[in-house]
C-alpha cells in the first residue's frame, strides 16, 4: 500500500485551545499509513508539538506546493464557516478549498460545526464548498439540519475532543483539593458589569467552600488578563494554569470537583473528565452542548445582576449537583469515534 498525504486544514496554530485539541484528536484518528502535513499559523511549534509536518498557513507557495505533493485535503474541525466573528473565514477556508479540488485532492470536511451563516454569500459558498466534498462529518445538530437541506450526505458524531486522549498536569496534585476549575474568555457578551458580578460571586463561592480556583486560559490573548484580573481578587488558594499540550489541558480536568465555562471544548474535556459542569453561553453552539448534555447555566445575557444568586447557584451545583454518568461518557466517545471511521472509509478511496 502505497503511502497516503493528506493536508490537514483548521485554525491551528493560533494559540486557541480548542482548536489545538481538534487537531490532536484529528491526528489521533488518522489512519496509519497517512502523512500530514498541517497548515499552521506557527509551523514551527506545530512541528514541535506533534512531531508532524507543517507550513505557514499564510504562505500561498509553500500551501501550493503542500497541495501538489498530496492526496487528500482535510478540513476541521470545528466552527470554521461562520461569518460572525469574521466574514473572511470561510471565504478563506472555501478557496483552500476549490484550490484543493482544482489540483485533484479529494476533499473531507471533517467534524465541523457549521454556522452561523447570516450573510447570503458565505452560505452559497458554503453550500458549494460541502456538496463538492468526498465525505463530510459535522458535530451538532444545527449543522446536520443546514447540511439535510442542502441534501449534501453526511454523518453527524460528538465533538472528536471527547475521545481525545489525556496526560497528567505537572504540580496539579500538589494544589489542595477540592478545585474548580474556571475558563472565561473576552466577549462583547461578557460586558466589564457582567465580569464584576461573576468575579464578585467567584469570590463568595470560594469563601463557602474553601475551593482551590484553577484559572484556565484556553486562549491567552482573549482569556488571560480576564484570569489576571480575577486572580487578583480571590481570597483563598488559586493558580492560573496556561497549558498548550491539549492532551494536558484535557488531563487538568481529571482533577477538577466542578467547572464553570465559557469554553465550549473546556465543557466537553470537563464533562468527560466527571466533572460536574456549568455553563456561561456566548455562543450556539455552547447552547447547543447545554441542551444536549443537560448542563446548568446562563446565557450570559441573562446573566442575574446579583452576584449573590450567582453564587448561591453555583453553591448548589456544587454540593447536589450530578456530573455525567461513565456510561454516558463512554456512549459519546464511543459515538466521537465515528469521526475516525469517516477518515478511514474515506482515505482508503485511494488505496
Amino acid at each position: 500500500m502505497r503511502e497516503i498525504r493528506a493536508v490537514l486544514c483548521g485554525y491551528y496554530g493560533k494559540g486557541n485551545a480548542g482548536d489545538e485539541a481538534l487537531l490532536a484528536s484529528l491526528l489521533q484518528m488518522l489512519p496509519k499509513g497517512v502523512t500530514p502535513l498541517v497548515l499552521s499559523g506557527n509551523p514551527t511549534e506545530t512541528r514541535k508539538r506533534y512531531k508532524v509536518q507543517s507550513c505557514d498557513r499564510n504562505s500561498a507557495f509553500r500551501v501550493l506546493k503542500a497541495m501538489r505533493n498530496s492526496d487528500f485535503f482535510i478540513w476541521g474541525g470545528g466552527s470554521l464557516i461562520q461569518d460572525v466573528t469574521s466574514a473572511a473565514s470561510p471565504l478563506y477556508y472555501a478557496g483552500l478549498m476549490g484550490l484543493a479540488r482544482q489540483l485533484g485532492l479529494k476533499t473531507i470536511a471533517w467534524a465541523q460545526g457549521i454556522g452561523p451563516l447570516k450573510r447570503e454569500l458565505t452560505r452559497r459558498v458554503a453550500r458549494q464548498s460541502f456538496a463538492s466534498c468526498t465525505a463530510v462529518s459535522v458535530r451538532d445538530r444545527g449543522s446536520a439540519e443546514l447540511l439535510a437541506d442542502w441534501k449534501i450526505p453526511f454523518i453527524i458524531a460528538p465533538d472528536p475532543v471527547w475521545a481525545l486522549d489525556s496526560s497528567q498536569v505537572q504540580g496539579l496534585w500538589d494544589l489542595p483539593a477540592p478545585r474548580v476549575a474556571v475558563t472565561l474568555r473576552s466577549h462583547p457578551a461578557l460586558t466589564p458589569e457582567r465580569l464584576a458580578n461573576l468575579t464578585e460571586a467567584l469570590i463568595n463561592f470560594q469563601k463557602a467552600t474553601q475551593t482551590c480556583i484553577l484559572l484556565v486560559p484556553f486562549q491567552a490573548s482573549q482569556d488571560l488578563s480576564i484570569a489576571e484580573s480575577i486572580q487578583s481578587q480571590l481570597p483563598g488558594s488559586n493558580q492560573i494554569f496556561q497549558i498548550e499540550d491539549p492532551r494536558e489541558l484535557k488531563g487538568l480536568f481529571r482533577g477538577v470537583e466542578m467547572a464553570i465555562g465559557m469554553r465550549y471544548h473546556s465543557l466537553i474535556m470537563a464533562a468527560a473528565a466527571e466533572c460536574r459542569c456549568f455553563a456561561l453561553s456566548y455562543d450556539p453552539k455552547v447552547s447547543q452542548l447545554m441542551s444536549d448534555l443537560d448542563l446548568p447555566g446562563w446565557e450570559l445575557a441573562q446573566l442575574p445582576d446579583d452576584p449573590n444568586i450567582i453564587s448561591q447557584t453555583w453553591l448548589e451545583h456544587y454540593a447536589n449537583g450530578d456530573p455525567l454518568s461513565s456510561d454516558q461518557i463512554q456512549s459519546l466517545v464511543d459515538r466521537a469515534l465515528m469521526h475516525r471511521d469517516l477518515l478511514t472509509q474515506a482515505l482508503s478511496i485511494s488505496n
